[in-house]
């Protein structure tokens, strides 16, 4: 995927054990990029581009995300939209998703005190050792240094999306063109694949996002936009 992935486990378990559970993520998370990455030409994604491979012969994960981005594209009025920028690309949901499946696996596993950060998609469980809640700082969009949110909680998921890292990567899919008018946007809830999508959804929609954001069911929000104007809803668990 292109990104750092970090796995920090909090229980009080033999290392040995520790270590096959952190062996266990990555190797789910190896295995997501080499299904769904953009970049290997092998990847089952890069062979659906090109129509090289049809979606029914896929393995049952990439079908299932493919079904699954469909559904969010109707679910955000066609502003999450893995078609936007030509091929399919579903980086967006995928990031996020393969991420809470790892989480999942883990507190089935017994290592429900974790912390797996992923370029900044971050999915909490329990709290840390030395702690009772984690922190979780988002990044402020301008100052790579510094946060503009510290949130805190036990069971989080907390995607972030915006033009600060990339650029205006985000397509509109409804003008077509790149969106640029929201520098920085955050979802917080239970779901880490959906917060993702949330997110980047988000971003295209530009300002709209805002009263859409306040209308999710069980998501928290905070926006910043590119002329330096914050949002945060009212129940966003930031310190």
């Amino acid at each position: 995927m292109g990104i750092p992935v970090s796995v920090q486990l909090a229980d009080d378990l033999p290392y040995a054990t520790l270590a096959a559970h952190a062996d266990g993520a990555f190797a789910w998370l190896r295995l997501v990029d080499e299904l769904f990455s953009t970049y290997k030409p092998g990847s089952e994604v890069s062979r659906l581009r090109r129509g090289d491979l049809r979606l029914d012969d896929c393995s049952p994960h990439v079908r299932d995300v493919v079904e699954r981005c469909a559904e969010l594209w109707r679910d955000t009025d066609g502003y999450f939209d893995v078609y936007a920028a030509g091929g399919l690309d579903p980086s967006g949901y995928v990031k996020g998703w393969a991420v809470q499946v790892a989480s999942d696996a883990l507190v089935e596993a017994g290592a429900v005190n974790h912390c797996i950060n992923a370029g900044g998609d971050v999915r909490v469980r329990g709290c840390p050792a030395d702690a009772t809640a984690w922190r979780i700082g988002v990044r402020h969009p301008w100052e790579p240094l510094a946060v503009c949110f510290v949130l805190t909680g036990t069971d989080l998921a907390v995607a972030t999306s915006g033009t600060y890292e990339r650029g205006a990567h985000v397509i509109d899919p409804h003008r077509g063109v790149p969106a640029q008018h929201l520098r920085s946007v955050t979802v917080v809830g239970p779901d880490l694949g959906l917060a993702d999508a949330y997110a980047t959804a988000a971003v295209a929609m530009g300002e709209a996002a805002l009263e859409w954001l306040a209308g999710l069911d069980g998501y928290e929000s905070a926006v910043v936009t590119e002329d330096r104007r914050c949002f945060r809803s009212a129940g966003l668990p930031a310190l």
